[in-house]
C-alpha cells in the first residue's frame, strides 16, 4: 500500500484538503475535498464574531461550544480521507505566527478577532490529526513555496510546473487552496 498524507488550508468553518500519495519525488494527488467544520448554527462559522459583544464568560463557553463541534467535524472529515487512503502524516498551513492576547483582548480588536478565527480552526485541525496519530508538519504559508522548492530540491519553475500538471489531470475546481493544500501534503509526505 502507498504511503500518502493530507494537506490543509484552513479558513474561517471549513478546510481545502488534499491528499498526495506516492514518493516524495514522485507524488500524485489522491483526493481533494473541502472539509466542513462549522454546523450551521449562527455563528458556528465566525465564532468569535458571534461572541464579540457577549459577556465574557458568555463568549467563553460559546467559544467552547464551537470548538467542540468543529472538532467533531473535523475527526469525521479526516476519517473519511484515512478510510480512503493510508495517511501517515498530516501538511498544515499556518498564518504570521502572530501570538494572540487572552480572549478580552481579542474580542476588543476586531483584527484580532479575524486572527483568533483563522487560528482556532487551523488548531481544531491540528488537533484531530495529532489524535488520529499523524505526524504535523506545520509551515508558514508565506514561506509556503521557498520551503518547497529547498526541501523537495525543485525549481520554482518546476514546482509551478507540477502544479499546473496535477491542475489539468484533475481539472476544477484547481484554485489556490488546492494547489497548496497539495504542496503542503507533498511536504508532509516528504519529511
Amino acid at each position: 500500500m502507498t504511503q500518502a498524507a493530507v494537506g490543509f488550508r484552513v479558513h474561517s468553518g471549513w478546510a481545502a484538503a488534499v491528499t498526495v500519495a506516492g514518493s516524495k519525488s514522485s507524488p500524485v494527488v489522491a483526493d481533494r475535498r473541502r472539509i466542513e467544520l462549522a454546523d450551521g448554527t449562527p455563528g458556528s462559522r465566525q465564532p468569535y464574531h458571534a461572541a464579540e459583544e457577549l459577556p465574557l464568560a458568555t463568549a467563553e463557553a460559546f467559544i467552547g461550544r464551537s470548538r467542540k463541534s468543529a472538532r467533531l467535524l473535523a475527526r469525521r472529515g479526516l476519517d473519511e480521507i484515512m478510510r480512503a487512503h493510508p495517511i501517515g502524516a498530516c501538511g498544515m498551513l499556518l498564518a504570521a505566527g502572530r501570538p494572540l492576547p487572552a480572549l478580552a483582548g481579542i474580542l476588543a480588536s476586531h483584527a484580532l478577532i479575524h486572527t483568533a478565527e483563522g487560528e482556532f480552526f487551523r488548531q481544531v485541525v491540528t488537533d484531530v490529526s495529532g489524535e488520529r496519530g499523524l505526524n504535523v508538519r506545520a509551515v508558514k504559508e508565506r514561506e509556503l513555496l521557498e520551503v518547497c522548492t529547498a526541501e523537495l530540491k525543485l525549481s520554482p519553475d518546476m514546482l509551478q510546473q507540477r502544479l499546473a500538471d496535477w491542475g489539468r489531470a484533475l481539472g476544477p475546481p484547481w484554485r489556490l487552496d488546492e494547489k497548496y493544500a497539495a504542496l503542503a501534503a507533498w511536504l508532509a509526505l516528504a519529511s
